[in-house]
């Protein structure tokens, strides 16, 4: 059976039966209820939307200073609302981008449910560390590499033990901004981004509530994509495209030392 998460596409890893995909979202579902007891309907800027992911807009985040500095903690929402963004607020993110051993890279279209960027192609894995003990761990960005595993699964089922921590290479952050697309007023992105950077062999389930699908592309596949997006109607997310467009394709080609280019130490100022 061929899943419809992928179907038609080439280069995609699907596994697994539709099924089992229902039953992942469904335990999902099940834990976002146990931990964020919040009804979505009181909201008016919620009401309406996907049940999960307005759930998860309760979902605590860190906030950090210009320098990347904890300050304390917000709700997802608070975090992407354009009112707070445009008076400064700001919060912690990562980006994954997942290589297999024959150096495609992993490319996630976001699902339609999404709330911020809708139906965008963009790398791997893009999320954030929650303001737990775990995830506040500062020391070698492990507490965002343990989110990165977190996430990897929540969206594409990637059991933790198949990336561990040590295999993540964190690169560099980078700090932009954004509004939705497509434009409501209503909500936005400001982020200080962690690059991390993968290469492994892994099995995927992708969670249709997060991925409308998923493939590996080349290099030149992806130059072709990026080129032809305008005109193709082909959405990128704005920190994908930034990243692609300075950093991805020295990383790429170099992925067997990939770690030689890190810097951890400065912030990448992306806004205009």
């Amino acid at each position: 059976m061929t899943c419809c998460l992928v179907s038609g596409l080439r280069n995609t890893y699907c596994k697994r039966s539709f099924a089992k995909i229902l039953i992942t979202q469904h335990f999902m579902s099940r834990t976002i209820k146990s931990e964020i007891p919040v009804n979505i309907e009181n909201d008016p800027l919620l009401k309406g939307l996907d049940n999960i992911q307005g759930r998860l807009m309760q979902e605590k985040c860190i906030l950090v200073d210009k320098d990347d500095k904890i300050t304390g903690c917000a709700s997802k929402k608070d975090c992407h609302l354009l009112k707070n963004i445009n008076t400064g607020m700001l919060h912690r993110a990562f980006s994954v981008f997942l290589f297999n051993t024959d150096g495609q890279l992993l490319l996630q279209q976001r699902s339609e449910k999404k709330i911020t960027y809708p139906n965008h192609l963009t790398n791997t894995c893009c999320s954030h560390p929650l303001y737990t003990a775990e995830e506040l761990e500062e020391k070698n960005a492990r507490g965002v590499k343990k989110s990165a595993q977190r996430r990897l699964h929540q969206e594409l089922g990637i059991q933790q033990h198949q990336i561990d921590l040590s295999e993540f290479h964190f690169l560099t952050r980078i700090h932009y901004k954004s509004g939705n697309i497509p434009v409501d007023g209503v909500w936005g992105e400001h982020e200080i981004d962690y690059v991390l950077i993968v290469q492994k062999d892994v099995e995927l389930l992708p969670n249709p509530d997060e991925v409308k699908m998923c493939k590996y592309v080349t290099k030149e596949e992806l130059q072709k994509l990026v080129e032809e997006a305008d005109s193709s109607g082909t959405l990128l997310t704005p920190w994908f495209k930034l990243i692609v467009d300075k950093f991805l394709y020295k990383w790429w080609n170099d992925l067997d030392n990939v770690s030689s280019h890190a810097n951890d130490t400065h912030i990448h100022r992306m806004i205009d």
